[in-house]
């Protein structure tokens, strides 16, 4: 994971480019990922932990509607945390991650259920989600931050 962060560093720093990060189900894992390289404040910009849905609220502002329509674990809660930490940033892409970390889940949103939103300025909001399976809390929230670094890392490679 350190690696793809140092990747992630410097392919952001070379492209003039900031990131920001709203996370739910890792609980800042992705901002700590990226932090924890030296010299990251000049690409990292900020992160929102928004554990709850007062906080995705409050903080990101995703809708009531969105949460009581489709739940917390959701591309279109993912879309809302991703547009609204862009918007509450100075980033030019903002990251988001919302899902099942574990243990417990449902029939309909099972452990291991994330869903990932990536907004960049000027460009279209993508969402997806990534069924990675009842692994343990552990490893799911670990996979998940992976995820969301190879993420952040092909926006940087397609900017």
């Amino acid at each position: 994971m350190r690696q793809s962060a140092k990747d992630i560093l410097t392919l952001y720093r070379a492209k003039g480019l900031r990131i920001a990060t709203a996370e739910s189900c890792t609980g800042g894992m992705l901002a700590a990922a990226i932090t924890d390289i030296a010299g990251s404040s000049d690409v990292f910009d900020r992160g929102f932990v928004t554990y709850s849905n007062a906080a995705k609220s409050d903080m990101l502002g995703v809708s009531a509607q969105t949460l009581a329509t489709h739940g917390a674990v959701s591309e279109p809660v993912a879309r809302e945390m991703a547009e609204g930490a862009l918007a509450a940033s100075a980033a030019d892409v903002a990251l988001s991650i919302t899902g099942i970390a574990g243990p417990g889940g449902s029939d309909f949103k099972p452990e291991g259920r994330v869903c990932f939103g990536l907004a960049r300025k000027g460009h279209a909001t993508r969402t997806e989600t990534v069924e990675f399976g009842a692994l343990g809390r552990d490893r799911v929230r670990s996979a998940a931050t992976d995820h969301a670094l190879s993420l952040l890392l092909t926006a940087a490679q397609q900017a």
